[in-house]
């Protein structure tokens, strides 16, 4: 599947995509490691939020991947004369 998005639609995906690897997993995996001190799992409501969130945010970057890699970069210039997409 073809996506198709400008330069500046990109720049936004990549930059969601940068956020989501550093700054959304770190404090993901800080709010695990926070939910694990408190002992047991099977019934700590903290951990298990916090790993669906991780599930989550995995699932977002594995779709942004996607998109960016199938991402054809529209031109923006428009001509009145010719319909396109954009």
């Amino acid at each position: 599947m073809t996506n198709y998005v400008t330069q500046e639609g990109l720049k936004k995906l990549n930059k969601e995509l940068e956020e989501r690897k550093t700054k959304i997993r770190r404090e993901i995996a800080q709010a695990i490691k926070e939910a694990k001190e408190q002992g047991d799992l099977s019934e700590n409501a903290e951990y298990s939020e916090a790993k669906r969130q991780q599930r989550e945010n995995e699932s977002q970057i594995m779709k942004l991947e996607n998109i960016i890699r199938t991402s054809v970069i529209i031109n923006e210039k428009s001509r009145k004369d010719i319909v396109e997409i954009g």
